[in-house]
């Protein structure tokens, strides 16, 4: 169990560098991440990569620049896991 576990957490620019890196770093400590960005092949990787860890984590394709997407972005998370 790690000192996460039952988080949920959101990355954006999680495809790659920093992001990807801290997005993998959440997951091995047990949060549930939702790993945002522009390229959805990139996120989608990440997302194979935390399935690793046998730990949730999906894909979300969206630009910070626009209110609406990360609007969108929160919005479904708080959907899903209710916080």
């Amino acid at each position: 169990m790690g000192r996460l576990e039952g988080k949920v957490a959101i990355v954006t620019g999680g495809g790659r560098g920093l992001g990807r890196a801290m997005a993998l770093a959440l997951a091995n400590e047990g949060a549930r991440v939702t790993v945002a960005g522009r390229t959805k092949l990139a996120l989608e990787e990440v997302v194979e990569s935390i399935g690793k860890f046998r730990r949730e984590a999906r894909a979300v394709a969206m630009d910070v620049s626009d209110e609406s997407s990360v609007n969108a972005l929160i919005e479904g998370v708080v959907a899903r896991y209710h916080r």
